[in-house]
């Protein structure tokens, strides 16, 4: 696992992952069914409660990301809104690294998606149908007309550079976040916790029903204590 010089400083990869945790063997359906009995039934309610809020209208897109703390504090937006998937696109060859510190647990219930090019994600969102809106200081949208967008990629730039040309060319409409402070500036995670709050606002739950069994599944693989050992000690289903 790669680390950089920030002991809780992670590579995405080795946090984050749409891979299902457990054996190939086993189904979603099985593993919902060998470890959900081991939980308790507020817990098994909390989280089919949650997952039924969860969107797959609403995503993310980070642009190059630099800042470690940042690009977690973007998946905890994420996550607290119920934002189910974010798309990146790392510098250069460089990976996507994330504080675990600061990312407190988000790794059991968001998925980080990573691309290799600009070029890449933009075609993965236009085929699913989403619509690029960037975020500028000078966007003719305000926060509050994001929600009226039916399938919403919002577009956060580098903390240095901003959104690169490509991505920008690609988005549709772009977004600023109102301000009347002397310097009209605010850190990225922080526009995108008020974006994401105005954008998910009064959304209701849209996750297909086969994506929030898996996620229940997840969830249940990642909250029983040795859920490994013991998927390992029965007949997979």
């Amino acid at each position: 696992m790669k680390r950089q010089e920030e002991e809780d400083v992670v590579e995405v990869s080795d946090l984050y992952s749409t891979a299902l945790p457990w054996p190939a063997a086993w189904s979603v359906e099985g593993v919902i069914s060998a470890l959900e009995p081991l939980t308790l039934k507020s817990r098994q309610e909390r989280m089919q409660e949650v997952i039924a809020q969860r969107l797959s209208s609403v995503t993310v897109v980070m642009d190059e990301p630099h800042d470690p703390h940042n690009g977690a504090a973007i998946v905890r937006s994420a996550e607290a809104f119920g934002v189910q998937q974010i798309h990146v696109v790392p510098q250069g060859e460089d990976s996507f690294f994330v504080s675990t510190g600061v990312a407190r647990g988000t790794e059991r219930w968001v998925d980080v998606i990573v691309h290799p090019s600009p070029a890449e994600v933009i075609e993965s969102l236009r085929d699913s149908g989403f619509t690029l809106v960037a975020t500028h200081p000078d966007g003719e949208l305000l926060p509050e007309d994001l929600v009226n967008i039916p399938k919403l990629a919002l577009v956060l730039g580098n903390e240095h550079e901003g959104i690169g040309e490509v991505l920008m060319r690609a988005a549709e409409r772009s977004v600023r976040v109102p301000m009347r402070g002397f310097v009209e500036s605010l850190n990225v995670s922080v526009s995108a916790a008020v974006l994401l709050a105005a954008a998910t606002r009064d959304r209701a739950g849209d996750l297909p029903a086969d994506d929030q069994r898996r996620l229940y599944a997840r969830g249940l693989f990642r909250s029983v204590h040795r859920a490994g050992e013991i998927l390992a000690n029965l007949q997979p289903c």
